[in-house]
Order: structure tokens, then sequence, then C-alpha cells
């Protein structure tokens, strides 16, 4: 069995080495000398290390849960997609792990590790599922995010320690109304005294059937427009809030995705995370990060699909020889091979800045929209490779290919990121 996250940081320390801190000082020499050319790079000791170095710690995380996911979380997965229902088990088992609270501090009983170790960690698990990869995506990159930047010290001390042990958190933003234009949605929250009540409904809400908590974007001040949404702190068990069936998906299947609905769902003052009014800047900001995260899950998929389809070609025998030796199937899988390594570096990079506290929102997007249109690619290639048995469930080709679609769609739709991309080169030309 892999042993948990936590043992692997006793073993270098619990000190979070990071390959890229050795080029700190050549990023800050870049960011005040940027004329300075490679040569004059090398002259001055800066260094530029390839961005899959990975430290020991992310090298030994990497292998670990790799490990666990074949160990703990493969035999479950045919079953868990065709019953469309998350086992206790593997969730348990990703709490035993340390997996659902990577980055959270170890006084609060975290891994306390990085941002690129989350990466690393969802890619790894779906290249064996991506719905469990989706479920420690959003416990990681979002709902335990926002808790750490945006908690009080009471509000910290009651969720990161159970977000780290036994409770799966749930980000409500979606509604029918509000899909891709997020900030006009609906749902209100009107203040009574040390309170407020919220009415309204929420769409496609990830984790919903397990969470334990909610992070629920309101409008508290619709005069003010979207600078009105706030962001709320609702518990499981708070009387109004309804979930409801959950969504028959094509994809993703053991993800939960429920609507929620809330009726004089009575909210404390005190379970206001952050500011008051400042719940879209929060939302744009957790969002931007969790397109790294899907881009993580759309090339571990996309590399696990392709894992599975490769040693087939080199087994499957026709015309006296392998399928792998034709050489148009050679050209088709070194193209998608290429494809795979540019998503890969994109995905690395866009995490890489975010952890070292550059821009990293165009690049995100480039890796989001870059990764999903890989991951369409790859597993849509891997079944015509397979031929028939790629269309049955005797393998899992078919399932990566089904999952794969959503990555065009949440966290931003393709058009979306393009479109962001588009404002970013165009302020880049101006003079």
């Amino acid at each position: 069995m892999a042993a948990p996250l936590v043992g692997i940081l006793s073993k270098v320390g619990r000190q979070v080495y990071r390959p890229w801190s050795m080029c700190q000082h050549g990023l800050r020499n870049r960011s005040t000398l940027p004329g300075m050319s490679t040569e004059q790079a090398a002259a001055s000791g800066v260094s530029y290390p390839p961005l899959q170095t990975y430290s020991e710690e992310e090298g030994m995380m990497r292998e670990a849960v790799k490990r666990f996911a074949q160990e703990r979380i493969a035999p479950f997965v045919s079953k868990m997609d065709e019953y469309s229902h998350m086992d206790a088990e593997v969730i348990n088992s990703l709490f035993e792990q340390g997996l659902m609270g990577i980055e959270i501090d170890p006084e609060y009983g975290g891994t306390g590790s990085s941002f690129f170790s989350s990466i690393l960690v969802i890619e790894e698990l779906a290249k064996v599922d991506a719905s469990v990869a989706v479920l420690c995506d959003i416990q990681n990159t979002l709902i335990n995010t926002l808790f750490t930047k945006l908690g009080t010290a009471a509000q910290k001390e009651h969720y990161l320690s159970r977000l780290c042990t036994d409770m799966v958190g749930s980000f409500c933003l979606s509604e029918a109304e509000s899909g891709s234009d997020a900030f006009s949605l609906k749902t209100r929250a009107v203040k009574h005294k040390d309170y407020y009540i919220i009415n309204g409904s929420k769409m496609w809400i990830s984790n919903a059937e397990t969470a334990g908590v909610f992070l629920v974007m309101a409008n508290a001040d619709p005069s003010a427009g979207y600078r009105g949404i706030t962001c709320f702190i609702v518990d499981r068990d708070t009387e109004g809030l309804q979930i409801g069936k959950k969504e028959n998906k094509l994809g993703l299947r053991a993800s939960s995705t429920c609507p929620l609905n809330f009726d004089n769902v009575k909210v404390p003052e005190k379970n206001i995370l952050g500011q008051v009014g400042h719940g879209y800047k929060y939302a744009i900001g957790m969002l931007n990060e969790g397109r790294i995260g899907i881009a993580a899950q759309m090339l571990g998929l996309a590399q696990g699909c392709f894992d599975h389809a490769v040693p087939y070609t080199r087994q499957r025998v026709q015309f006296g020889r392998r399928i792998f030796d034709f050489q148009g199937m050679q050209h088709q899988i070194a193209h998608v091979a290429t494809q795979l390594e540019a998503a890969r570096l994109l995905t690395y990079n866009a995490a890489r800045l975010k952890e070292a506290g550059r821009p990293f929102i165009k690049e995100a997007c480039m890796a989001k929209y870059f990764t999903s249109e890989v991951a369409t690619l790859t597993t849509s290639k891997c079944i015509e490779w397979m031929g028939g048995v790629g269309f049955t469930k005797d393998y899992p080709i078919e399932k990566y290919y089904r999952d794969c679609k959503i990555g065009t769609i949440y966290e931003g739709t393709t058009n979306i990121q393009l479109t962001t991309i588009a404002k970013f080169i165009d302020k880049e030309f101006d003079i």
C-alpha cells in the first residue's frame, strides 16, 4: 500500500524543496534585466531547470500516488462508473493518504506541500480515474485554497482540520441562467441583524452528494451588481438546504453533480468567507488557479488512455506484423505523443508560474484549452487504434473518451479560454 504523503514529507525533513527555488534569483534578474541573454545568464550563475524537473519531495509524491492509484482506486473504477457512485472506501483512502489537504499547513493536519505537488497528484489520479481526480482537484485548488487565503482563525481551525481528515467541500457558483456569464447569478442573501437569509438555486455542483460544507456565492447587494456577490460558508445540515438528484452524465459518472436549492437558509454573519461584496474577485482568482488543475486532469486522463492503448498496438498482429509496425500507425502514435508532451509542458509551466508568484492567467487558459483538445484527440485515436475492443467496456478506453468531454466545458468553456487568451494578446501589443 502506498505510504501516506505525510510520511513522504517526513522523509525529506518536511521542508518543501522546489526545484525552481534555485532559479528565483534568475527570475528577479530577468525581470530587472529583460535584455539578458542566455550566455549572460549562464555567466552570472543563473540556472533554468527543465520544466519536468522534480524536487525530491515531488518525485516521491508522484511515485507514491501512482502506486496508490493502481492499488487502491483502479479496482473500483469500473463499478463506480457503472453505478454512478463514488465508493466510500476510495474517498476514505484519499483522506488517509493526505491527498485531500495537500497544501494545508500541518498545523491543521495537512500535508504542507506545494501547488505543483497538487497538480502532480491530480495528473496521476486522472491516469486511473478522472472522477477521483476531480474530487481531489476541487478540494485542493478551490475549497482548501479559499479557506486558507480568506478564512478567519476560527474558520480555519474548524474547517481546515476537517477538510484534511473527513470532510469533502463543494464550490457553488453556477446557476441555470448563469453559466459562462457566472456573475449574473440570481441567488440572493438578505441581511437580518447578525445573519443572512439565502434564497435561490445552483446547478452543476460537483461533489454535492458527499460534501459536508458548501462555499456558496450569493448576491448580498443586488443594487451593486456583481460587486454585491459574497461567499458564504453553508454546512450540509443547515435547514433549508436541499440537495437535488444527481445528474445522469455522459462521463465522470462517479463524480456527483447535483442541483442545490436554498429555501430561507439562515447563515450567521460569521460564516461569510472573506469580505462582503468580494465574492466575484475570489471566484475569478480561484477559477484561474483551478484551470491549471483541470489541465492536469485532462493531461493525466489522456496519458492514461495512451498508456493503455499503445501496448495493445505492440501485441496485436495483423497481416503478419504488429499493428504498431505499420508506418501509418507509427505516425499517428508519434503525433499524439508529441501533443501530450506539449500539453504537459503548458500545464507545468502554468503551475510553476503560479507557484513563483508570477502572472499566469493567460498560460493557465492556454493549458486548460490545449489539454482538453489533446484529451479529445488522444482518446478518440486510442479507440481507433484498438478497433472493436476499444469500443467495448471490456477495456477502459471508451470511459476515457466519455470522461474527457467535460474538459471543454467546465471551469470555463473552450471559447471562454480563447477569448481570455485573445484579450491578453491584445494587451501585449499595446504601445
